[in-house]
């Protein structure tokens, strides 16, 4: 059983801040006595999607900055010249940074949906094993 504030699939929250309200999981109680969150189903396959569609606008954000990374210069004078490299300089960072973004969120996807595959798998167990014993679901 979870024990503590757990997460509503849907709806607005927020992590721990300064004011410590916990309303992103149960933490604690990780089923192996060391810390962690448990959550079920429903709950890590909307984690996953989160992830996923944040990773998307990673990506989606990466086109206006390679845009950024590719402008020219507006004149033929030096200055002109100087200040589209410094944007471009900034347009490749960004670039860089914003696809380093996208790669952490398609791997925090990655973990909620190896979790969902565990959490199947014990589903399936659990099932198998209910079943074995005579009973019902």
């Amino acid at each position: 059983m979870v024990e503590g504030p757990v997460y509503e699939p849907g709806r607005d929250w927020r992590l721990p801040g300064p004011d410590g309200v916990p309303v992103a999981g149960a933490y604690g109680g990780g089923g192996d006595g060391g810390a962690g969150f448990e959550y079920d189903e429903e709950t890590l396959r909307e984690l996953m999607h989160e992830w996923n569609d944040l990773a998307n606008e990673f990506r989606d954000d990466q086109q206006s900055a390679q845009l950024m990374a590719q402008v020219q210069a507006p004149g033929l004078e030096y200055a002109s010249e100087g200040n589209a490299e410094q944007i471009r300089s900034s347009g490749l960072a960004l670039l860089a940074t914003l696809d380093e973004r996208e790669r952490y969120c398609r791997s925090m996807a990655k973990k909620f949906e190896a979790a969902l595959g565990r959490y199947a798998a014990t589903e399936d167990a659990n099932y198998a094993e209910i079943k074995q014993t005579g009973g019902t679901l």
